[in-house]
């Protein structure tokens, strides 16, 4: 609405930014993006100011990722007018990112309301109400919830997405209600039929998806880079959108989120060489209004860019007889396969392309897509969208190597005697070492058992023996003990069933040799990164 009243004051339509922008000449466009991107600027400064003064963070992801008690009403109002502004000047980004972020704080105002007996946290309802939000925007409840499991909690907090799920669902019903019931994209009429040569265009896709999401994150890095070099806010902003509106020159389509070029594409409105002026004005567009710090979401740019470039190979396909489907086909699964290269989120991009196109036939291509152009991205070491996406994968594959570590590779030197040593030196071994136990092993290394030293002060003490007394008199044979060729995560096991905080480790059961000792803390050290 807000936004819809600033297109009416600066252009006097409300339609999309891509008409509404040509009611002034040409020659303007960057003046109205800039200025906007200066607004946008002032308003992200004092947002960013406030965020200092108090030290709380005011992102949806990273109050839900922490479980944090609230999302801060101030500073998130402020982003979301900042985004709104730079959203209403033409910057290349979407709209679901201060539609999603008010929503986060009208969750986290009401969960101030909810009875203690429904147990659930802030962080819970800040989560219900960002997957409502980004719900309402796409239409895809079912992607929305996914998009918050696998960003904000970790594909394996599923259990957690029922109250997210239904919470979606309602937001979908509700636009319903008021009569949003189209698929958001039309291409029902289309049908995906399963053949060689649709799927080696969908298998290149995916690859050049991939690659175009690495190539994107990167330039959007670089453009970071270059604009902070700029230390005023609102002149940084009011750079991106000069640069933006300087690129619109080119071509009007690229302002705003992509949505409307998005449902031409699909209209058949394009032809080849447009496709891909737009394809690659759209990513430097999109990186030079990220870059200079706007405030919004990546999604329908990101959708937009999926779809030029599917629809790139889908008219090429076509012109060189490799398959007669449509082309538009493949603007639907370019567009999923360029979303989860960027957001490695597979599991939302299949969902959010198939309840937005209502085009069930897509479901095995956009599979392959997803799955290929997330692993190409990843494979290139791509940065990630969403910081905490690359927590949730170093905290995975931390668990992944604390599992397959083995034991044998953490051991630490343990003190040692033979059974006939004096009770003294195991006394001397000890203050030498302070440890509370001393391994007792034969000629041949083998582990026969543990002198514990309180033990050998009670007996002393009780004149039951002497300082030279052998410490065969006072072993424990029975002690628990480890293997050299078991991994971290079961000696993590064997440390769970005693109180010790070391034990000592074994060859093999065959020969039984000591060849040191493993110690809680250097299990702590290893598993510290995930837990």
């Amino acid at each position: 609405m807000v936004i819809t009243l600033f297109n009416l004051a600066v252009f006097g339509r409300s339609d999309d930014i891509t008409q509404a922008m040509q009611v002034w000449p040409w020659y303007c466009w960057p003046l109205i993006v800039g200025i906007g991107g200066g607004i946008a600027g002032v308003l992200l400064h004092f947002a960013v100011k406030l965020e200092k003064q108090t030290a709380i963070k005011s992102d949806y992801l990273d109050v839900i990722n922490a479980r944090l008690n609230a999302v801060p009403t101030g500073s998130s109002v402020l982003r979301a007018c900042s985004s709104m502004m730079s959203i209403s000047s033409g910057a290349s980004i979407g709209k679901e990112g201060p539609m999603v972020q008010l929503a986060a704080l009208c969750g986290s105002l009401l969960a101030r309301f909810v009875p203690k007996k429904f147990a659930l946290a802030n962080s819970d309802m800040v989560a219900m109400a960002a997957a409502a939000g980004l719900a309402s925007v796409y239409h895809a409840p079912l992607a929305s919830t996914l998009f918050v499991a696998e960003i904000a909690f970790g594909i394996s907090a599923l259990q957690r997405t029922i109250p997210i799920m239904l919470s979606a669902v309602t937001a979908v019903l509700t636009m319903w209600v008021l009569g949003f019931r189209s698929p958001l994209y039309p291409l029902m009429n289309a049908q995906f039929i399963i053949q060689t040569g649709p799927l080696i265009i969908t298998l290149i896709l995916a690859v050049l998806s991939g690659l175009i999401g690495f190539g994107f994150i990167t330039l959007t890095q670089k453009s970071r880079q270059v604009f902070n070099r700029i230390p005023s806010l609102p002149f940084r902003l009011a750079c991106g959108g000069v640069a933006m509106g300087g690129l619109a020159i080119i071509s009007p389509a690229i302002l705003g989120n992509g949505y409307e070029v998005i449902v031409n594409l699909f209209a058949g409105h394009y032809l080849l060489p447009m496709l891909v002026t737009l394809l690659v004005l759209k990513v430097i567009a999109t990186s030079c209004s990220v870059g200079s710090g706007a405030v919004g979401g990546m999604f329908t740019p990101a959708l937009m860019i999926g779809a030029t470039l599917g629809g790139i190979c889908g008219v090429l396909s076509q012109q060189l007889g490799i398959t007669l489907a449509s082309p538009w086909l493949f603007a639907a699964i370019g567009m999923a396969a360029v979303l989860s290269a960027i957001s490695q989120a597979p599991l939302m991009a299949i969902l959010m392309v198939l309840e937005m196109t209502l085009n069930s036939s897509l479901l095995f291509p956009l599979m392959i897509a997803c799955g290929v152009a997330t692993m190409v991205a990843y494979q290139c070491h791509s940065p990630t969208t969403y910081p905490l996406i690359g927590t949730h994968l170093s905290r995975a594959n931390a668990k992944f190597t604390f599992d397959q570590t083995r034991i044998s590779e953490v051991i630490i030197p343990g003190a040692c005697l033979s059974p006939l040593d004096s009770v003294q030196q195991a006394l001397s071994v000890s203050g030498h070492k302070r440890e509370r136990y001393v391994y007792i092993i034969d000629a041949e290394q083998r582990f026969l058992g543990v002198v514990s030293i309180h033990k050998i002060v009670e007996k002393v003490l009780a004149e039951d023996i002497t300082l030279h007394s052998p410490v065969g008199k006072v072993m424990e044979t029975d002690f628990p003990y480890v293997f050299q060729d078991q991994t971290l995560k079961e000696g993590w096991e064997a440390f769970s069933r005693v109180t010790l905080e070391r034990l000592p480790v074994l060859n093999n059961p065959q020969q039984r040799q000591f060849v040191g000792a493993l110690t809680k803390t250097s299990l702590i050290q290893q598993a510290e990164s995930f837990l």
